[in-house]
Formats: structure tokens, sequence, C-alpha cells
């Protein structure tokens, strides 16, 4: 299975929180499988939702074509790998500049996820840097002077958990 899906693929969206086609219940079991280890090969995954490999081909295509399946990756404990602090960083910006903060935002170093939100505050996000002084350059220096971008507020993560997700199957 591949690990990278084109960019074209990931482009063809129909809009947040819509599917471009029900998903029928082999299609929520492969989402299952490929939740759970996204390095199962074709043959495992046809095997484990009882469809031909030649099926699971296809259906792994389409889920990945509409816009379903936008890439495959690996879960990375951010602290083991070097990044001990994690913030959310909540932004308020001038209206209508939501496409142009968030294009810049999104090429900041330790930027993991940026939403645009129906707040108090505009834009939620998530950091994930080596240590505090990193996280003060990031939201000083290089978030705050992000045109359009009127006023920030930090919180600091002290734990996390991950929940189970959505039920595929």
């Amino acid at each position: 299975m591949t690990d990278q899906v084109s960019a074209s693929a990931t482009s063809k969206r129909s809009g947040v929180g819509r599917s471009v086609r029900p998903l029928d219940g082999p299609d929520r079991l492969i989402l299952s499988e490929l939740t759970r280890d996204a390095r199962t090969s074709i043959r495992s995954l046809a095997q484990q939702v009882h469809i031909s490999r030649a099926n699971a081909y296809a259906r792994v295509d389409r889920l990945v074509a509409d816009g379903v399946i936008t890439g495959f990756s690996a879960l990375i404990a951010p602290e083991r790998a070097g990044l001990g602090t994690s913030a959310y960083v909540s932004l308020s910006i001038e209206q209508n500049s939501w496409r142009e903060v968030s294009a810049r935002l999104v090429r900041l170093p330790y930027v993991e996820h940026v939403s645009m939100l129906g707040a108090d505050f505009d834009v939620l996000v998530l950091v994930r840097a080596p240590d505090n002084a990193a996280l003060r350059d990031l939201v000083l220096d290089r978030i705050q002077a992000i045109p359009g971008v009127q006023t920030t507020r930090t919180w600091l993560v002290f734990d996390e958990l991950r929940g189970p997700g959505a039920d595929w199957s």
C-alpha cells in the first residue's frame, strides 16, 4: 500500500463533514482496519473484510479518490520525538483574512493543526515545539507577525489522552 496520496486526491473534498457517497459495511470495515493499522497489506485487508483483493484495491482507491482517505501515516509520540512542549494557540483575526492567515500558519514550523472556529476567537492552532523558548519565538515572532492576526492566547498542554475516535465497524 502506498504511503503517499496525490495532491489532487486530497483536494477532491465535497465539504467539511460531508461524504461524497454513503459508506457501506465493507467501506466502514476498511476504514476501521486502516485506522487501526495503516500499514496493513491489501491482502490482509481483503481477508479481514471478507472481500477479494481486487475489490479491496478498488474500494481503497475509491475512498482515496473521494477524499474519504486523505493519507496514510504513523502516529508519533511528540515527546519521544523531541517535541516536549505542546500548546493550543487561539487567534483573533481580521474579518475575511482566514485564507491568507491559514495559508501562512500551515507553513510555520511546529504547527500541527489549524482550525477555523465559530467562537470567541477565530482560529485554534495546535503547536508541538521542542521547548518553551521555541514556542515563545513561534507565537511572539512568527504568528503575531502574520498580517491579519489581531491577538493570540496560548494554553500549555500538560497531558494528553487519545480517545478511540469514530467506530467505523
